[in-house]
C-alpha cells in the first residue's frame, strides 16, 4: 500500500515492523485532509457509492474505539461537529449512518487495527435508502446456529 508508515510493534519480547495505514494517514495519496486537531483527523477517501463519506481516526495507533481515552473522544466529537457542518453544506443529505466497526467479526478488517469513525451521508433517492446499520444484521439469515 503506497504511503504506508511503518511502526514498531513488540511480539513476544522481539520487535517487528507492521504497516499502518491510519498512522501514515498524511503520507497516503489516496485520502484527503478535510479536518484536523492535535488527536484526531477526519479523512475523506472518494468512494464512487458512498458519496461524501469520511473516516475519523485517532492520531494514537488505538485498535478499537474501546481505547480511545477522554480527550480523544472529546476531540472525535469535534470533528464530528465539523464533519456534519461540512457534509450538510456541501451535500445535503437526508440523513447520516455514523458508527465503528470492532473487531473482524465486527466488520473492522487489515493486517494491523486502528480505530476510525464511519460518517456516511445518506440520500432518499438511494437504493436502501431507510435501512439502517442494524438492518443487515438482524435478519433472521444472520441468527447464531446455536440459538
Amino acid at each position: 500500500m503506497a504511503g504506508v508508515l511503518a511502526i514498531d510493534i513488540l511480539k513476544k519480547g522481539e520487535a517487528i515492523m507492521v504497516s499502518c495505514g491510519f498512522c501514515g494517514y498524511h503520507n497516503n495519496k489516496d485520502c484527503t485532509v478535510l479536518f484536523e486537531n492535535d488527536l484526531c483527523v477526519c479523512l475523506v477517501h472518494p468512494d464512487p457509492i458512498l458519496e461524501g463519506s469520511c473516516l475519523v481516526i485517532p492520531k494514537a495507533h488505538k485498535a478499537t474505539v474501546f481505547e480511545l481515552n477522554d480527550k480523544e473522544w472529546e476531540a472525535t466529537k469535534e470533528l464530528i461537529d465539523k464533519a456534519k457542518q461540512y457534509l450538510d453544506l456541501n451535500y445535503s443529505p437526508d440523513g447520516y449512518n455514523v458508527g465503528w466497526n470492532c473487531g473482524e467479526v465486527g466488520g473492522q478488517h487489515g493486517p494491523l487495527f486502528h480505530a476510525h469513525l464511519h460518517i456516511i451521508p445518506r440520500f432518499a433517492d438511494e437504493p436502501y435508502a431507510g435501512r439502517g446499520i442494524r438492518s443487515w444484521i438482524k435478519r433472521e439469515e444472520n441468527r447464531r446456529p446455536s440459538r
